[in-house]
């Protein structure tokens, strides 16, 4: 079963950027689309963003616009590429199988937005 370790988080001022980074243990060619996820604290978590293996991506309208995701299988990576942060942004980022069945929900990133 593959597990997922994320890193890239930090403090960042609104308007600034990250690069979350998500290291798979084990191959991700067969995983249709991967996907990031994000948890405020008390919140639910929240879907962020989708990426295929054809590379069509799909994103929350709360981020849409400014950040990408990208995956590079050869690697075992899945990216997110945040710009324009916002303190609403702030949360625990999480990559697993977009859709199920869900791998093990590692400790993610914290990413957290703030002046």
């Amino acid at each position: 079963q593959v597990q997922f370790v994320e890193s890239g988080g930090g403090l960042v001022q609104p308007g600034g950027s990250l690069r979350l980074s998500c290291a798979a243990s084990r191959s991700i060619d067969s995983i249709y689309a991967m996907a990031w996820y994000r948890q405020a604290p008390g919140k639910q978590r929240d879907w962020v963003a989708s990426i295929t293996n054809g590379g069509s991506a799909v994103y929350a309208d709360s981020v849409k616009g400014r950040v990408t995701i990208s995956r590079d299988n050869a690697k075992r990576m899945v990216y997110l590429q945040m710009n324009s942060l916002k303190p609403d942004d702030t949360a625990v980022y999480h990559c697993n199988i977009a859709s199920g069945p869900f791998a093990p929900w590692g400790q993610g990133t914290q990413v957290t937005v703030s002046s």
